[in-house]
């Protein structure tokens, strides 16, 4: 089934590997559901139904004129929860952008079908610096991204991934042609829902949503991420959510599921699973390496 009928007639890409509980993936901005391969084929191997699909307006997704808000893309997702019959005992797992997805659909939905969550250098709970969010991003920042799309998009995305991937004069932590490949998925979704979401993700804010959060929770963020950083998002989501783990990758940016994949794919079974992360097997981590693509997201 590699295409999903949403609510408001909008077709959404979705891929399934694997049998077993379920598994949802929700990737980040701008890129496609691609960037969970490594994870997902993990997924499968150890014996969980991975299941990852495109948001609207990116990747192989239809890229309707509007619905680029999180009340609709939490119906999105509830909408391929149902299709793929992934709507019990499910685990959602959300990158950046991803985990408002998580955030409104505990909240819109009830969190129904849901057995636990994990986010990944998420947007969580606000990134919008404000009065009483003083770790947050400015609205200039925004600003400044929203003119640089406008103007260069082929140009912006360039530069925004080397921050995404903390690549520096010194630092090389991602090959070039994860960028490259970064840069072309980018380059596929539409202008209008690229500007969209990403005014989506640095507005919407998700405090009033953290209530629902019933379920074991997991929290992954890089300390060095420069994209969403971790103050405003990963130990501000742990603080509010009491029973959340919250896992600091240190001196890591953004992108770790390119940085620090195999620990990623570790920390997720680990979580998924409920056995300790040596328990994973190795040919597990070892195969993603020759085997998978890693594609970003936000």
């Amino acid at each position: 089934m590699p295409m999903i009928e949403t609510r408001d007639g909008t077709r959404l890409y979705a891929k399934s590997w694997g049998e077993g509980p379920p598994v949802i993936l929700i990737h980040g901005w701008p890129l496609s559901g691609d960037s969970w391969d490594p994870v997902s084929h993990a997924l499968a191997e150890a014996g969980f139904r991975a299941i990852a699909y495109d948001r609207r307006g990116f990747g192989r997704s239809d890229q309707p004129s509007g619905g680029y808000d999180y009340d609709t893309f939490a119906d999105d997702l509830a909408d391929v929860m149902t299709a793929m019959n992934a709507n019990e005992g499910a685990t959602l797992v959300g990158f950046s952008m991803g985990g408002g997805e998580i955030a409104r659909y505990l909240s819109r939905q009830g969190g129904q079908g849901v057995s636990r969550v994990a986010l990944v250098s998420s947007v969580v709970p606000y990134m919008l610096k404000t009065e009483d969010n003083p770790d947050g991003v400015p609205q200039s920042t925004f600003d400044e991204m929203t003119d640089g799309m406008l103007s260069d998009r082929a140009k912006f995305f360039t530069g925004f991934f080397k921050d995404f991937f903390g690549v520096g004069m010194l630092t090389q932590p991602v090959s070039d042609e994860v960028l490259h490949l970064a840069w072309i998925t980018a380059m596929q979704a539409g202008l209008r829902p690229t500007l969209a979401a990403a005014n989506a993700f640095a507005t919407t804010d998700f405090r009033p949503d953290l209530a629902s959060f019933r379920v074991p929770t997991l929290i992954i963020h890089g300390t060095s991420d420069k994209t969403v950083p971790i103050d405003a998002t990963g130990r501000a989501l742990a603080r509010a959510v009491p029973h959340a783990t919250l896992l600091e990758y240190d001196g890591e940016p953004h992108g770790v599921f390119a940085t620090q994949t195999d620990r990623l794919i570790r920390d997720l079974l680990d979580f998924v699973s409920g056995r300790a992360a040596d328990d994973v097997p190795q040919q597990v981590v070892d195969t993603l390496t020759a085997q998978a693509l890693v594609t970003p997201t936000m």
